[in-house]
Parts: structure tokens; sequence; C-alpha cells
């Protein structure tokens, strides 16, 4: 079969914000940190956790004199933090509402918002399930529990009931299946369960065949695969198609061409929500990652940047 595969090529901006001092909880000395130097901590929702660890890394690589200590934790443990005024960075799937925009300037805080990137929302099976082509409406049946067996969506299946799991009940992943696939409506199905994390949702597909996980796709890729396109081998990674009926022609894995051109159906938007009006170190931080050099990292980690300017190239592979 001959299927035409996309690849992108990215030539990043040029352009880099130089950065000045931060907010102190209204005090002189509780922060010592400065854009490049001290000691900070910040929040960051789990399902993103492997690419703000490869840019914490080169950040503190290129700043030896800063340190950022990351907190991995749930959407809604990482907004309260940043309402509480216990951290100034946070890092999610969503910016901050006009509420809470209202409620930093009840406190003579201005917060600032980044867009960084996207991601694709992910659908993981066992590598030894052949069902692996799924449609968006079928994506919907399964997680309003219209759906649960496997032979509700492939007729042929004798694998019993379908398992769906994702990272945690307070996830940036959770939020957006019910905000963005289910038009609010909550997640009241039996057959669906949380993890404690998302290595823990791809542990669980690779040991249970009608499992169905759900994870932010910069968890699949293979690091060795510099070219971003080979997915983890200890499980299959499933292709969406927006079709009636799903086929391999026209279905599409969260691969970051298929993110850009809206093949893949189910993409977020990453932010960095920033409440630090006098722009010390969580300030530098998340602005780093918009920089050139950040965005390139976030590129070879598998995720799409959100500035570049990209190139998509099509070529034929013969299987």
């Amino acid at each position: 079969m001959n299927k035409k595969h996309s690849y992108i090529l990215l030539g990043l901006l040029s352009s880099f914000v130089l950065l000045t001092s931060c907010w102190n909880k209204g005090t002189k000395n509780n922060r010592t940190d400065t854009p490049t130097s001290g000691t900070i901590t910040f929040v960051s929702d789990e399902s993103f956790s492997p690419f703000i660890e490869e840019e914490r890394q080169q950040f503190e690589f290129q700043f030896p004199e800063a340190h950022l200590k990351p907190i991995y934790a749930d959407d809604i443990t990482g907004f309260k933090m940043l309402q509480d005024l216990k951290t100034c960075l946070f890092f999610t799937s969503r910016g901050l509402t006009p509420s809470e925009i209202a409620y930093f300037k009840t406190k003579n805080l201005v917060p600032e918002v980044f867009m960084i990137g996207y991601d694709g929302l992910a659908f993981i099976v066992n590598r030894n399930n052949s069902d692996t082509c799924i449609t968006v409406n079928d994506v919907k049946r399964v997680l309003s529990g219209q759906a649960k067996h496997w032979s509700d969506v492939y007729p042929h299946s004798k694998r019993g009931d379908i398992e769906v799991v994702f990272d945690n009940k307070a996830s940036a992943t959770l939020h957006y299946v019910i905000d963005s696939i289910m038009g609010g409506k909550p997640l009241t199905a039996s057959n669906i369960v949380a993890a404690k994390n998302s290595k823990a949702v791809i542990d669980y597909v690779d040991k249970n065949v009608n499992a169905i996980g759900i994870i932010g796709s910069n968890w699949l890729n293979d690091r060795r695969d510099t070219t971003n396109t080979t997915f983890k081998k200890n499980i299959h990674v499933m292709s969406v198609s927006i079709k009636d009926k799903a086929t391999p022609e026209n279905s599409w894995k969260p691969y970051q061409a298929y993110l850009l051109d809206g093949r893949y159906p189910f993409v977020r938007t990453l932010y960095a929500n920033v409440v630090d009006p006098m722009r010390a170190l969580p300030w530098t931080f998340a602005t780093f990652i918009t920089s050139p050099k950040g965005q390139l990292i976030l590129f070879k980690t598998g995720l799409l940047p959100y500035r570049g300017d990209i190139t998509i190239k099509s070529v034929n592979i013969k299987k």
C-alpha cells in the first residue's frame, strides 16, 4: 500500500526578548532571583513533563546560576497554587479565564499568558490489538458509555469490555476531553478509570489488551528517532478519522504535520500562565520557551511549536 506521509521542517524565528527582575508577595526580601539566576519553584500539568524537562535542562545549562524546581501536578492543583501566589508560573493546556485575570487584578497583579505550542490528544492500545483506526464519533461513543464493548466499535472483535484509562481525575487531559470532545458533559461511564500519571497509563495499556489509554502525544515519541515519526514500541497509537468509517487511508496519528494541517482532530494549545510583574526567573523561563531555541527543543520532543516558519513536504512510502 502506498500512503502519503507528511513531514515538517521548522525554520525558527530569530528574535528574543531581553529580560529584567519578579513579584515578591509584597515584601522586599522574599524573592532573591533575577532574570537569569536564583532558585524558583514552578508548576506544570504532569502530562507535559517530558518536554518541560527538556526545556528546563537546557535553560539551566544556558544560565548556570538559575535553578528551576518543577512540581508536576494536576490542572486543579496548578491553578490553585497560581491563585494562592504559591507559584509564579504554571504550564497547562488553557490560559487564564477572564474571571481569573480579574481576580489577579484585585491583587494589583497583571498576569501574562504565553502560547507556547500544540500537542495531540493520543489514544493508545495494547500492541497485540490490531484495531487501531477509530472515528471521532466512536471516540465520543466510547467516552459517553454508549460503546462499552469492543464489538460495539469493531463488530468482529472478541476482546470483551473496553477499559478507558486517563492519567488522573484532575488532569489537563481529562479537562480537554470533557470541554472539547464531550461538549462539557462529565464522564460517568463505569469503565473509565484514572491512573496515577501518564507513565502509568502507558504501563496499564501495555499489560491490558482491552484497554484504551488517553495521554498527551509528547509521551509517545521514541527519543532515538530524530524525525519524530516513530512512536513507542510497546503500544499502538490509534489513527483517528473524521469520516463515518475509519480506514488506514482516512485516519491519522498525532504527528506534528497532521497537528498543523488539521488532519488530526484532537489538538491542544499549550500555555505558560505567568503572574510575575517584576519579570524575574519565572518570566524568563516562560519567555525562553517561546524563543527560537526553546521552540526548537519543543519541536524535537515531537510537539508543534507555536512560533516558527513551518514547511510541509510530502513523500510516498512504499510498503
